[in-house]
């Protein structure tokens, strides 16, 4: 007869199926709160931006469809498998060992999934939900090694849990599933009372800076011929293989249209790939630098190609031939080979030496993208679209006459 993980076995497995379920734990509940920081901060100084590494990116998975369900985060479920695990082993019983060898089972095949979408779709891997793999991989391989079964089948071994249990944890989910729904549809609310108009008030906060000295003349969106005659003015130090970047134009996409006339952005080529940026000490998007200069070649297609690259952003990030591909549709291959586009790149990015840098950590202001220059006043990151929203409607009020604040109440 095999021993079994909590009921007769040795102590020592027990107590690391108790360190496992306390890690799913923790880690499903760092996960929870980055997902609500990333999704609705609380300030615009608390924007996410690629500042880790192209791969390990928590932003990514935050930002995905299936950070999720029906409102839910994802780290919720997890944080619930871990509390059962921690339960099953502080007091242990044979309905609740059973039902967690059933949950672990499903668990690790949940988990595997997660992995194959996050690098094959997202191609990044969240720290904190790794965290959680691991632990997940732990508890399995505990009830795998200790599962009280000599010759049992794998119906009996693995898919016999308790009824009761299975209807406890069912209902205790569902309630919390329901509550956390509930809290995330009010922060998604709040964004568009008081949190938007305190983005305002510390919007208009910031120290003012200087435009760059060169200012790209790839524009993403244009309302006139002269930058500084449109009420909202942008300059964006973007990098093309930038995630975050890439989550700011879908955003701006839809600011473009109700802006529509108000708004002029220059995209500021500042690819994170240390073949082009000594600007900052970051190697993080190969290939970065040359899908700035095909952008930069010609800046009469300039949106087309932003566009289309961030359309395909996975091939652009892995594919080589696909960027080589892209330069020959849009007649752009000669950008690497032209030196006039590769100075221009070149002075854009060294612009980014003019900000005096914002702490210890970085040599300059402008150290990760997008980085945003709104009227002058700086943000490092992205915001929630009803912030930015807020803070462009504030801009029209302002060159209208109107005092910012006349049109908020806080909620």
């Amino acid at each position: 007869m095999k021993r079994s993980l909590t009921l007769d076995g040795p102590t020592w497995p027990r107590l690391l199926s108790l360190v496992s379920g306390i890690g799913m734990a923790a880690f499903s509940l760092l996960t929870i709160q980055h997902f609500f920081a990333a999704n609705y901060p609380k300030s615009i100084f608390e924007g996410s931006f690629c500042d880790i590494s192209a791969f390990f990116n928590c932003d990514s998975s935050a930002y995905s469809p299936i950070s999720a369900i029906w409102g839910v985060p994802l780290g919720l479920f997890g944080m619930l498998l871990g509390g059962l695990v921690i339960q099953g082993a502080v007091f242990p019983s044979p309905g609740l060992e059973r039902t967690n060898r059933t949950l672990a089972l499903l668990n690790i095949v949940g988990v595997a999934a997660l992995v194959v979408y996050s690098v094959a779709s997202l191609r990044s891997l969240c720290l904190l939900c790794a965290g959680f793999y691991l632990f997940s991989l732990l508890s399995f391989v505990l009830f795998w090694r200790y599962d009280g079964q000599a010759h049992g089948s794998f119906r009996r071994r693995w898919l016999s849990p308790s009824a009761r249990t299975l209807v406890t944890f069912g209902v205790i989910g569902l309630t919390a599933a329901w509550g956390t729904s509930l809290y995330h549809e009010a922060r998604r609310d709040a964004q568009a009372g008081g949190a938007a108009a305190r983005a305002v008030e510390q919007f208009y906060s910031l120290e003012r800076v200087a435009w760059p000295s060169v200012i790209s003349p790839a524009w993403t969106v244009r309302s006139s011929e002269r930058f500084e005659d449109a009420p909202i003015r942008i300059v964006e130090y973007g990098d093309l293989l930038c995630s975050d970047c890439r989550f700011l134009a879908g955003q701006l996409d839809r600011l473009e249209e109700e802006f529509a006339g108000k708004l002029n952005l220059a995209f500021q080529f500042f690819p994170l790939e240390a073949r082009c940026n000594s600007v900052v000490e970051k190697d993080l998007h190969p290939g970065a630098c040359e899908l700035a200069y095909m952008a930069a070649y010609d800046v009469r297609r300039f949106r087309e190609i932003h566009d289309e690259i961030f359309a395909n952003f996975q091939e652009a990030k892995s594919s080589a031939e696909w960027r080589r591909e892209l330069g020959r549709r849009y007649g752009v291959e000669a950008a690497l080979r032209d030196r006039g586009t590769q100075d221009l790149v070149q002075r854009l990015i060294a612009t980014g030496r003019e900000y005096e840098k914002t702490s210890a950590e970085h040599a300059h202001g402008i150290r990760s993208t997008p980085t945003m220059i709104i009227n002058n006043r700086m943000i490092i990151g992205t915001l929630p679209y009803e912030q930015l929203r807020a803070i462009f409607q504030a801009l029209v009020d302002e060159a209208g006459g109107r005092r910012f604040m006349e049109s908020w109440e806080e909620g």
